[in-house]
C-alpha cells in the first residue's frame, strides 16, 4: 500500500488523541499534579523522582505534544537550577532524537519526493545537508519560540544525518532550557531570586544574540 507508513503514523496520532481525551494525561500534567507528585516523591526517593520526571517529560513532549516549557518550569521549581536544567535538557534531547527517528521512518519516504518538487523547499531542506542545516538547527533551537516537537519530526524528513542532528540539538537546546529552568527556580527561591532571574534573562539574551549572528552569517554565506 502506497504511503502505508504515513497512514500508520496518522493512525497512531489519532489513537493517542483519543486515549488522551478519555484518560486526561495532558490535563494531569498541565494541572500541576505531576509537579505535586514529584515534590512529594523527592523526599522519599530522589533518584526515582528524577527517572519519573525524565520519562513523563519525554512522553509528554513527544507523544502528547505538550510544550516543552511546561517541563522546563517544573524541573526548575522541583529540582532546582542545576539538576533541573540537566534533567530537562536530557529529556528534551532524548525526545528530540525519538521524534526525529519517527519522522524519518514514517514520513520521509512519502514527503521528501513531494517537497523536492518545490525549488525553495528543496534548497531549504535538502541541498547542502549537514552544512546549512547546522545553522538552521542553531537558530531554531537557540530561539525558544519555534514549535519544538514539530521541528523534531520535520528534521526527520530532511537529509541531515542523525549523529550531527543529535549532537547539535543537544548543544543548542541547552541555553534555552537553562533559561527557563533557572528562571523557574528563581521564582520559588526567595533568597536567590534576583540572581537566578538575572542569569535566566542573560541566557535568553545570549541565545537570541548567537542565533541572530549565525543566521546573519548563514545569509551572507
Amino acid at each position: 500500500m502506497k504511503n502505508a507508513k504515513v497512514w500508520v503514523f496518522i493512525a497512531l496520532i489519532v489513537a493517542v488523541v483519543v486515549a488522551n481525551h478519555f484518560f486526561g494525561w495532558s490535563d494531569w500534567i498541565a494541572s500541576g499534579k505531576l509537579q505535586s507528585m514529584l515534590s512529594s516523591m523527592i523526599s522519599e526517593n530522589y533518584a526515582l523522582a528524577c527517572v519519573v520526571y525524565v520519562v513523563v517529560s519525554i512522553v509528554g513532549s513527544v507523544v502528547l505534544a505538550l510544550p516543552g516549557i511546561l517541563f522546563a518550569l517544573a524541573a526548575g521549581a522541583i529540582f532546582g537550577p542545576i539538576m533541573g536544567t540537566f534533567l530537562c535538557w536530557l529529556s528534551m534531547t532524548i525526545g528530540a532524537c525519538g521524534a526525529f527517528l519517527a519522522g524519518r521512518y514514517f514520513l520521509k519516504d512519502a514527503l521528501k519526493p513531494k517537497l523536492e518538487k518545490n525549488k525553495t523547499l528543496n534548497k531549504f531542506l535538502f541541498e547542502g545537508a549537514d552544512k546549512s542545516d547546522v545553522f538552521l538547527l542553531a537558530v531554531t533551537r537557540l530561539v525558544p519560540v519555534f514549535p519544538f516537537n514539530l521541528q523534531n519530526f520535520a528534521y526527520g524528513v530532511t537529509d541531515i544525518r542523525f549523529a550531527p542532528y543529535a549532537l547539535y540539538s543537544a548543544l543548542f537546546i541547552l541555553p534555552g532550557t537553562a533559561a527557563y529552568t533557572i528562571g523557574a527556580a528563581g521564582i520559588v527561591d526567595a533568597e536567590n531570586r534576583v540572581t537566578l532571574i538575572l542569569v535566566a534573562v542573560a541566557l535568553f539574551a545570549a541565545s537570541f544574540g548567537v542565533a541572530w549572528y549565525l543566521k546573519r552569517k548563514a545569509d551572507i554565506s
